[in-house]
């Protein structure tokens, strides 16, 4: 595993020892919250997306070595391995150029070639690929046998062909060269399936489109594959065929006479028939992969802004789920979120309805103290939420709510377990209730792939997403911190070193035993040992503990030393925590140890300023602009506040009230060159935007953040280190989300070196 380390300690940039260590502790069973937020000064404070780094290139490079391990195993299986070929097997760096080395002694079903074989023509072929000065046809003669199947020199010629064609196909050198050729000059070719053009019209950008596979950016190549995989498109990617047929006459024409005729005809076949779809197949895996990886990275960076989204705390809270014909269901929930009561009101069927609608809110806001209401912003979300402002309910935020996924939660075993009596449209309603009080806590509850962001999170690799998702859902957690006496099982399954069997067994402790006094007694919770407590402990709070510690971030292997610097200081934890002055005054150099250095001191300090401090922003409630309730209402060079709602590479969505997003293209974000869009916005930012464009046929609408006169518009604040890597992580998003016509330049013949060595050596392969 060592040269491993070097392998990935090159990759990220960084030490082997921070390679070495950090691996140590996940093979121990840390999670990569707790390394990054308690083990720095055992890793040189990499940050979480660093650890996550180190973990996934370690598992990549485990299953590359269990592949080696199996080659090898077979190949000695087959009696086809020599010193020579386990050397090039060993020093293999990717999976590729393992099964490159492999494919010429890969088990493999019937071929052309290997009936070619078992005719004999082996030997024919080698004799042809030599390119000697011989008549190719006499010499078929030799292996002209009917009763193997060879009847005339026709089909010995051809047979050795089919043989040659494989070889060629399957020379390592070869391979190499056509996979960088492809992917340099490679083309992206789609046209539209004949009498498909009304049915598919949304890919009418693809219906005749040609752009570089290597610069194709990924939202374009996702939607390309899904055109074709729903039959609406035809897809090739392509380099010219001349170029890459040349290449190949480069490296295996080595005369001029009737045999490099045959190998002509050989390779003309060999790339058409066999390399050039094995090659086109690869770079349709090999792009996949990227865009993939581009668009789950900002689907887990949207995600993380979503979750990270002001709360509005804990409130009396009276939540909406908007309808017209149904009406809208009604819920009250008190400061933790429970439902007190709910009803339906009709104010959108009639006068009478709309009266008593009012006086039934205006009675459930007095009664139950409220002091905020939520309402949902799907169908009716506009129109009810001008019905309730007009109600002038003194001394109560009303907020429009992003319901995405809440049909979702309503509909699941979770909501049925949680509201077993209560029909879907409660449920509903209670989770746009619950998401006003605490985003992070309700959206925990919904499959992250639910929650309305990201791009063709449903045509990307499933297990890729989910792992991606479930690290930035687990990262949120840990970063906000989670109270222990009111936290649900679903949140605390996400702490780190807990799971789901665990956080039902701490819930159920608390059932039963009441609320938990301090940490030390979860080590009373079943099955909840040291090595969990050792990892979950410091992202859990108990609000009301008598150990002020308790109720920090400050991990408890720590306590001891908080409670030195307080005696050293002549006074109690509690004066310390409580008195700035005296927090000056620790001489954290007199604290360094081996196993605490600075970045742990200086963690501590900040908790000790401020003990359990949540990191999100503060809310602030938002309203859209009265009397735009549709895209009908919307005119060119309107002014509008909205929400974003989801970013992409080629911008960012916008919902500026009217049931229909708004993009933001990039070139229209700022008053400069954008490169990634999420340097200037973040979900569920407020920005001011302009209408520049309305398609109401086709319901889109192009937005602009530009200023008049040319200042930048203002970005957002200053991230820590962990978002600045993801934000750099994904920079390069492309400038357009329409397609821009490309041009590729054929490729250069490539010089060889002394072709007639590799001859030798491609012979010797199949001796």
């Amino acid at each position: 595993m060592d040269i491993h380390f070097q392998h990935i300690a090159s990759t990220l940039n960084i030490a082997v020892k921070q390679v070495s260590a950090t691996l140590a502790l996940l093979d121990e069973g840390a999670t990569v919250p707790f390394i990054s937020r308690y083990r720095k000064e055992v890793t040189g404070s990499l940050d979480e997306v660093q650890v996550a780094a180190i973990r996934d290139l370690a598992q990549q490079l485990r299953e590359l070595d269990k592949r080696r391990e199996a080659i090898l195993k077979s190949l000695t299986e087959l009696e086809k391995l020599t010193p020579e070929l386990a050397k090039k097997i060993n020093e293999a760096k990717t999976i590729t150029a393992l099964e490159d080395i492999y494919l010429p002694y890969k088990p493999k079903r019937k071929t052309r070639a290997s009936v070619a074989k078992e005719k004999g023509l082996e030997p024919l072929a080698l004799r042809i690929l030599s390119q000697s000065r011989i008549d190719p046809a006499e010499e078929a003669e030799m292996y002209v046998k009917a009763d193997k199947g060879v009847n005339n020199t026709l089909e010995a010629l051809a047979g050795a062909r089919d043989i040659i064609a494989e070889m060629i196909s399957e020379d390592t050198e070869a391979r190499t060269k056509m996979r960088h050729h492809f992917t340099q000059k490679a083309t992206y070719k789609t046209v539209m399936v004949k009498g498909k053009e009304e049915a598919g019209i949304k890919y009418k950008d693809y219906f005749e489109w040609e752009e570089s596979a290597k610069t194709a950016p990924s939202h374009r190549v996702l939607a390309m594959r899904r055109g074709e995989q729903e039959g609406f498109l035809k897809l090739d990617v392509l380099p010219p065929d001349e170029d890459a047929i040349a290449l190949l006459e480069n490296q295996f024409i080595t005369a001029r006479n009737a045999c490099s005729d045959q190998v002509q005809l050989a390779i003309n076949d060999g790339y058409k028939r066999l390399l050039r779809p094995a090659m086109e197949t690869e770079l349709r895996a090999l792009t996949k992969q990227k865009a993939d990886d581009e668009a789950i990275k900002v689907f887990a960076e949207n995600a993380r802004q979503l979750l990270l989204a002001a709360p509005m705390g804990q409130k009396n809270v009276l939540a909406i789920d908007p309808g017209f014909r149904t009406g809208c269901k009604v819920v009250c929930l008190d400061q933790q979120g429970q439902l007190l009561v709910n009803t339906t009101i009709y104010p959108h069927t009639g006068q009478g309805n709309l009266k008593d609608a009012a006086w039934q809110l205006t009675q459930l806001c007095e009664k139950h103290a409220v002091e905020a209401i939520a309402i949902g912003n799907g169908t009716a979300g506009r129109e009810t939420e001008t019905f309730v402002r007009g109600l002038k309910i003194p001394d109560v935020v009303v907020v429009m709510v992003n319901e995405s996924g809440a049909s979702i939660y309503s509909a699941s075993p979770l909501a049925r377990e949680e509201f077993p009596t209560q029909d879907i449209t409660v449920r509903g309603a209670v989770s746009i209730g619950r998401r006003l009080m605490d985003p992070l806590a309700e959206l925990v509850k919904i499959d992250p792939r639910s929650i309305g962001v990201g791009q063709y999170q449903h045509d990307v690799d499933q297990n890729q997403l989910k792992q991606s998702l479930d690290d930035t859902v687990m990262s949120c957690v840990n970063a906000v911190g989670v109270e222990l006496n009111t936290a649900s099982k679903q949140v605390l399954s996400y702490v780190s070193g807990l799971g789901e069997q665990l956080a039902q067994n701490i819930v159920n402790y608390r059932n039963t035993n009441g609320a938990f006094k301090n940490r030390e007694s979860l080590k009373k919770v079943p099955r909840l040992g040291d090595k969990a407590f050792e990892q979950a402990a410091g992202f859990l709070r108990i609000r009301d503990a008598k150990q002020v510690l308790d109720r920090s971030g400050v991990h408890p292997e720590r306590y001891a030393l908080v409670h030195q610097m307080a005696a050293d200081l002549g006074c109690t934890v509690d004066d310390l925590i409580k008195d700035i002055n005296l927090q000056k005054q620790i001489n954290l150099q007199r604290y360094v140890s081996a196993t605490v250095g600075l970045p742990t001191l200086n963690d501590i300090v900040k908790e000790l300023a401020k003990p359990g401090r949540d990191p999100r922003e503060q809310f602030e409630a938002f309203s859209f602009a009265e009397g735009v309730n549709a895209i009908e209402d919307l005119k060119t060079g309107m002014k509008l506040s909205g929400i974003v709602t989801n970013i992409t590479n080629f911008g960012a969505f916008v919902d500026i009230g009217v049931h229909q997003d708004g993009l933001v293209h990039t070139s229209q974000l700022a008053n400069r060159f954008v490169a990634n869009p999420n340097d200037v916005v973040k979900v569920s930012q407020v920005v001011e935007v302009t209408v520049v464009e309305i398609d109401v046929a086709r319901k889109r609408i192009s937005l602009s953040m530009k200023t008049e006169n040319g200042p930048k518009p203002k970005e957002q604040g200053t991230r820590n280190k962990e978002q600045e890597s993801r934000s750099k992580a994904q920079a390069g998003g492309n400038k357009d989300n329409k397609p821009q016509p490309q041009k590729t330049v054929p490729a250069k013949k490539d010089a060889d070196g002394d072709l007639q060595e590799k001859l030798a050596k491609l012979k010797g392969l199949f001796k």
